[in-house]
């Protein structure tokens, strides 16, 4: 069993077949079916269904798959570390960040980032904080910025908390609500709304708030830019930081609502950004010199963005 083969039995997992696995990583597909059964062989196991219609992974295929993500995790970031041991001339950086922090903090943070260490190779990766927790969990990425509630009191992770952040529901100029005043939050259930993944607690307050059972979105999503856009152009109504939506709301393209039966300002309705990483592990120096570059950051748009 070397590396190799390991990646090669990652990129079968992430891609699902064998045909778009071989192609991923530049192999002919028997060249790549023969690493796959080497890899069985070498580990005495079945790691796939092959008479199976679909796509599946055995037990024991998903075991390796946990520990191959492991291993190359570790791999790249030995190897970034030898090559940061000197000073950050190099190496990788992969990290995460949640929907919100990905429309200003990050990029403001990474573009500094990148201004002091040109030649080191960054990734970040955007989703939701259950997705981004477990990758931190797989070793996929280092560290997140993200809502840190579910975080916090976890002792498997270390938590650096930023400035909390409002929430605002808005939508676009010219709709039905734009400039009817303070609303009722019950009047949204007559609109679509569209939103990140909201958590728990916040969608509680919501409901209670709005006389239902629970608060739903019509549409979730990931991506920001996607939701602005959906809000543009129909008459849904959005949810976002208003940190984020500050551009926008300045250029007359969309309008924050606002309602007489919710404080946004209430604690348990603040987004608490944090930046999570594992507990015990030690960072690359590329990891902390980003985390270092984000906390700047944060503070600096104190004053832009209060």
């Amino acid at each position: 069993m070397d590396l190799r083969q390991l990646r090669h039995f990652v990129a079968l997992a992430d891609y699902r077949g064998f045909v778009r696995a071989a192609d991923a990583v530049n192999l002919s597909q028997p060249a790549f079916s023969r690493s796959i059964q080497t890899l069985e062989r070498d580990l005495d196991c079945t790691l796939v269904e092959r008479g199976s219609r679909e796509f599946r992974l055995t037990g024991q295929g998903q075991l390796v798959l946990q520990h191959a993500r492991r291993l190359l995790a570790g791999s790249q970031t030995l190897h970034s570390e030898l090559l940061q041991y000197n000073g950050l001339e190099g190496g990788e950086l992969s990290f995460g960040s949640g929907p919100y922090p990905a429309q200003l903090l990050v990029p403001e943070a990474l573009a500094q980032f990148i201004n002091d260490h040109p030649l080191i190779r960054t990734r970040f990766h955007l989703a939701d904080w259950e997705q981004l927790g477990i990758w931190l969990k797989e070793q996929q990425i280092e560290f997140f910025v993200a809502d840190s509630r579910y975080f916090v009191d976890d002792p498997r992770y270390q938590v650096q908390l930023l400035r909390r952040r409002r929430g605002r529901f808005f939508c676009r100029a010219g709709h039905p609500l734009a400039d009817l005043g303070s609303l009722a939050l019950s009047t949204l259930l007559d609109y679509p709304v569209a939103g990140t993944r909201i958590p728990p607690m916040i969608r509680k307050i919501l409901a209670r708030t709005q006389g239902v059972e629970d608060f739903v979105t019509t549409v979730e999503c990931a991506q920001f830019d996607a939701i602005r856009r959906v809000v543009a152009r129909s008459d849904a109504v959005g949810l976002a930081t208003e940190e984020s939506l500050a551009e926008w709301v300045a250029s007359g393209e969309i309008k924050l609502l606002s309602f007489t039966d919710m404080d946004t300002r209430e604690e348990d309705l603040l987004l608490r950004y944090g930046i999570v990483s594992r507990a015990g592990d030690s960072l690359t120096p590329a990891a902390r010199a980003m985390i270092d570059t984000i906390l700047r950051v944060d503070q600096q748009l104190l004053t832009s963005h209060p």
